[in-house]
């Protein structure tokens, strides 16, 4: 058994790491590309949104690197997330293609002696015994952990930095530099010092850079492809951005409603907007859009795949928010067909009239 699966930001590395603990035989999809999502996107159907395309396109190229095993999350709430292994599996059939699907999917849906069985169908061929294979589980813990939180200090020190472009610089050399490590400990021991690193960049606490939160779908907003890199881009602009949602918090997510941990302090902020959840992470969406607002941010951005019903809910319930709380937010919708120069042209402009809007208010005008 080769196993693969698809990209979701940093998830790779915690993939990676796991595998690499428990050494097992596994493939990583080449990083996300044009070539990804056009060879998903050329045996998806038309109206499917932009991260199943994208999916397809990570397990084809993986299949071309020998292997032969995908294993997939399952989905949380009435989202066609959830339907994303038997279509694909499905789709994959029909092209002749031989692979199988280890969906690891909530134990509420499956039952816990389902979920292990699963769970052991990829660790049985681990040469490593209990001992090992929890070491390795919590090293992959540790390694995402990290580097979720390096990525968010970096989005968040982008707009004191008095030298542009540091944290950006430190970011990426960091994700190439972990991804080329053949050990968990190596990966982690990366990360530590690209950490320390970050923690010596020079800063221009005089500056008062735009903040802007980034909220919407949860596959979108965290895939760099797939939002067209919007965080770098605003890195570029000089601006501070928080995104909460990430691979980690959607791991702390699972734990929670395993735990009955309800209700977040996210689903308690949409509370006034959006009392339960219709699927996906709408809800999420709404309760980072009041957070933000309350944490002093200049605005919001939405970004989420064409035909994704949760988010066009969301989509609607923001301008009251906007509204009645005097916090701009723009809502972005991607698929294969959106033009880069458009999208950049339409962050710029947003940023510029936060810009303005921040000078008129100090001005008092």
């Amino acid at each position: 058994m080769v196993l693969t699966f698809p990209h979701l930001g940093n998830a790779y590395l915690a993939v990676k790491a796991l595998c690499d603990g428990l050494k097992i035989n596994y493939v990583v999809p080449p990083i996300n590309s044009a070539e990804a999502l056009r060879l998903g996107a050329m045996c998806s159907p038309e109206e499917i949104c932009l991260p199943f395309k994208i999916n397809m396109g990570n397990y084809l190229q993986s299949m071309e690197m020998g292997a032969d095993t995908v294993v997939l999350t399952g989905s949380c709430g009435p989202c066609r997330f959830g339907e994303y292994c038997q279509l694909q599996a499905e789709l994959m059939r029909s092209m002749g293609r031989d692979i199988e699907f280890i969906v690891l999917d909530k134990p509420s849906d499956i039952g816990f002696p389902e979920l292990l069985k699963r769970i052991d169908r990829i660790a049985c061929h681990s040469p490593h015994g209990r001992v090992g294979r929890y070491r390795a589980l919590k090293n992959a813990l540790a390694v995402i952990r990290r580097a979720d939180r390096l990525d968010a200090r970096a989005h968040m020190l982008a707009g004191y930095e008095a030298w542009p472009g540091e944290c950006k610089r430190l970011k990426h050399e960091c994700h190439a530099e972990a991804a080329r490590q053949e050990t968990p400990e190596a990966m982690l021991k990366t990360l530590r010092a690209y950490g320390r690193a970050l923690d010596r960049v020079e800063l221009d606490f005089d500056k008062r850079p735009v903040k802007i939160a980034i909220i919407g779908e949860i596959y979108t907003i965290i895939e760099p492809f797939a939002n067209l890199y919007i965080e770098d881009r605003l890195m570029d602009l000089g601006v501070s951005t928080r995104r909460r949602l990430s691979p980690s918090w959607w791991m702390g997510h699972l734990a929670g409603a395993a735990l009955r941990l309800w209700p977040s302090t996210l689903q308690r902020a949409a509370r006034p907007y959006l009392a339960q959840g219709i699927g996906g992470h709408a809800v999420e969406c709404i309760g980072e859009a009041v957070r933000a607002q309350e944490a002093g941010f200049d605005g919001a951005i939405q970004v989420f795949p064409v035909g994704c019903m949760p988010e066009i809910v969301a989509k609607s319930i923001l301008p009251r928010i906007a509204k009645e709380r005097d916090f701009p937010i723009m809502s972005l919708t991607v698929d294969e067909m959106t033009g880069e120069a458009g999208y950049a042209t339409r962050l710029e402009a947003f940023v510029d009239m936060l810009e303005r809007r921040r000078s008129k208010n100090v001005s008092g005008c």
